[in-house]
């Protein structure tokens, strides 16, 4: 039996990978493309967990002097022998990652970008002892091992790494930036905003700009910022967003890979679930899965084939974007509004998006969000654009799931803020009064977003509708609310013990089309019957058990109750 290589679950150093035999997607066609079109700097935009670390770490063992090419045997870019001969193992490289400056202040966070700086010149250590470098440049070197280094010694730091590197190696310098505008996102949750942007457009402009002993420079980041002047000057930029062609299979799994992936560890029957979870994604002209989500599931479902499917996404990073949308349609918005409900059932938005926003405008305006939603992957493109204009869709059912809960959460704060209006509800459930639920019950469903038939299967939009009911009941105190508990010979939806009393309610939730929602509230009813939910209450000496069958359809509902 062939043993299977392991799933890289949040590793993302290439030689790692590579040398303790963990499963790698080949992505060094990368490397051929990026040396064919050549730019002195070049900016890759992906949202999160889409391999863009990896990517530069696999850049940086490939190109750096001292490299172990066996780590790219097998690999696409071992076929391009001319490039390798030329390429591999030739350059010194600077390598520094910014996602982890995170800090409540300015001060804090430039300590901790110094740190960083710290720690890559303690990785080229060797060049305090160069027998190619002066006395006053080894001097100079050891200034950047100093924790408090003064802040215009930071600001040239990686310029001057790849000044002492060309001069110790006799060739210019390669520099990899990793997640350049973390720093930027943080300052701007924390109100230094302006300063973080002084220092690094400092950093960056010293690194990048008529710098005699740069070969090339790679940055990665979420969002393009260069509206405000981080890459003043920069005319030999290259920006490569997710809407462009080029590059557009380096970052992410495309379809093939994925298969590729399921079959090597014998899912292959879980290629359609994958599918509908965590596909969809455009970019340029490829569509692609999340890695994260992709290596995730299929990591759980060798230990557990019948895991259910996650939102392992959501779990990796905050979510403000999608608070501060459902937050607008909550306010009154709307526009933002009837368009998320179009959204949610697998309907087209058509927006005008902005790729150049500074981290002060992603929530200025809902125009904004619409854009800032866009490039950090809650939507995606479909179908062609026209200039500026994007048809703008969600891309799986993992994001659905993310924008939902968001959406719940916020109804469950609006019911929250009208205790006499779940009173009413819920006594009208108690005293048996199917029409004044069906009356409440409508004007809870007008509050948030209706779910239709054009995106979701039957059952996904009754867990829709069973979730508004339960996020009524869960405020009515003395009353204990079980979800799909197992009862009879199934499992309800819902099932209320009240205290104090010999009173047990069971709710059955259908979705149902408009002109079938009498007869799918009768075949909740007969299958409560059938399945015997009430013998649940009779341990509890509960004898009295009110039934009730509920069909949803939009922004409609239709109750009836067993007589």
């Amino acid at each position: 039996m062939v043993k299977k290589k392991k799933l890289p679950i949040g590793i993302d150093n290439f030689e790692k990978i590579r040398r303790d035999d963990f499963y790698y997607v080949d992505k060094t066609k990368l490397i051929e493309q990026l040396l064919d079109k050549w730019g002195e700097a070049n900016l890759f935009t992906r949202p999160r967990r889409f391999g863009k670390s990896l990517n530069m770490s696999m850049l940086r063992h490939f190109f750096e002097i001292g490299t172990d090419p066996a780590l790219f045997d097998g690999l696409y870019i071992s076929q391009n022998t001319e490039l390798c001969k030329n390429y591999m193992g030739k350059f010194p490289v600077v390598s520094i990652s910014l996602k982890g400056i995170n800090a409540s202040s300015y001060e804090d966070a430039r300590l901790l970008l110094g740190k960083v700086i710290n720690e890559e010149a303690r990785r080229l250590g060797y060049l305090e002892k160069s027998e190619n470098l002066e006395e006053s440049e080894r001097a100079l070197f050891r200034e950047l091992l100093k924790p408090n280094m003064r802040e215009d010694t930071l600001t040239y730091s990686v310029r001057e790494l790849t000044e002492l590197l060309e001069k110790h190696y006799g060739e210019k310098a390669i520099v990899l930036i990793d997640e350049y505008d973390v720093p930027l996102a943080k300052a701007n949750e924390q109100g230094y905003y302006n300063e973080m942007v002084l220092l690094l457009r400092n950093l960056f402009e010293n690194a990048l700009k008529t710098n005699e002993s740069l070969k090339f420079a790679v940055l990665t980041g979420c969002l393009r910022v260069a509206k405000e002047s981080i890459f003043t000057g920069l005319n030999n930029f290259k920006v490569y967003p997710i809407t462009k062609v080029m590059f557009d299979e380096s970052f992410g799994f495309t379809d093939e890979e994925v298969r590729e992936m399921l079959h090597c560890y014998q899912q292959d029957e879980h290629y359609e679930t994958v599918k509908e979870w965590y596909d969809g994604y455009r970019f340029g002209k490829v569509d692609v899965y999340c890695p994260w989500d992709v290596i995730n599931y299929c990591d759980e479902h060798m230990d557990d084939p019948t895991a259910k499917p996650q939102n392992y996404w959501s779990n990796t990073s905050g979510n403000d974007v999608i608070q501060h949308f459902v937050d607008g349609m909550y306010e009154g918005k709307e526009i933002a509004k009837a368009e998320l409900e179009k959204l949610v059932n697998g309907g087209v938005v058509q927006k005008e998006i902005r790729q150049e926003l500074t981290y002060k405008e992603l929530y200025d305006s809902m125009d904004n969000i619409w854009s800032t939603l866009f490039m950090t992957g809650y939507l995606t493109q479909r179908g062609e654009s026209e200039g500026n204009q994007y048809n703008l869709v969600i891309p799986n059912r993992e994001i659905r799931n993310i924008i939902t809960e968001h959406i719940m959460k916020m109804f469950k704060d609006d019911v929250a803020k009208d205790g006499q209006m779940v009173n009413e509800f819920c006594n009208a459930l108690a005293a048996g009064k199917p029409e004044v639920v069906e009356q409440l019950f409508t004007e809870y469903m007008k509050k948030t977003i209706s779910v239709r038939d054009t995106f979701v299967r039957k059952p996904t939009k009754e867990n829709f509708y069973h979730g508004i009911l339960l996020g009524v009941l869960s405020f009515k105190g003395g009353w204990m609310v079980q979800s799909n508990k197992e009862a009879g010979n199934g499992f309800s939806d819902i099932m209320v013990w009240i205290d104090d009393s010999d009173v047990g309610i069971v709710i059955e939730v259908k979705y149902a089309e408009s002109d079938r929602m009498e007869e799918e509230c009768q075949k909740a009813l007969k299958q409560i019957e059938m399945n015997k939910y009430d013998e649940a209450f009779s341990a509890d000496d509960i004898h009295t058990v009110l039934k009730y069958g509920i069909a949803c359809n939009r922004k409609k509902c239709k109750v009836f109750m067993a007589k």
